[in-house]
């Protein structure tokens, strides 16, 4: 899931407030991490739900209470994300069967892969109003 307007804002102080309202959430809910990354502008997890939980159940509840938290522990947030909506709507959920060391695999190495793309992508743009 990504935060409002894909801002690049989970960083220095508010990755790690984020990991621990995450993981304080997930523990009242007894929803196990069993790996997770946050990129600057998104988040990667790879959860166990317990069946009593519904994916969409959870994910209301965890995006909607880590976003108080943070309003509440970040005032200055506020002028950012006007009526405390921190993360965007929506989010991509799968289920994993026997291919759950991939999906490991992929969050761990996700930052790295985005970092080698961002380098790979860069392009120096040209003044299309000068003369040629």
């Amino acid at each position: 899931f990504i935060p409002k307007y894909r801002r690049k804002i989970i960083y220095n102080q508010y990755r790690r407030d984020l990991q621990d309202y995450i993981r304080l959430l997930c523990q009242y809910k007894g929803v196990k991490i069993i790996e997770g990354h946050m990129m600057p502008d998104h988040v990667h997890q790879l959860l166990s739900i317990p069946p009593k939980l519904s994916v969409s159940q959870f994910m209301g509840y965890l995006k909607g209470k880590s976003s108080l938290m943070m309003f509440d522990h970040h005032a200055n947030l506020k002028y950012k994300f006007g009526n405390r909506h921190f993360w965007a709507e929506g989010y991509y959920v799968s289920t994993v069967g026997l291919n759950e060391s991939t999906i490991r695999k992929y969050i761990r190495d996700q930052e790295k892969h985005d970092q080698v793309q961002d380098k790979l992508t860069t392009v120096e743009y040209s003044d299309p109003f000068k003369g040629r």
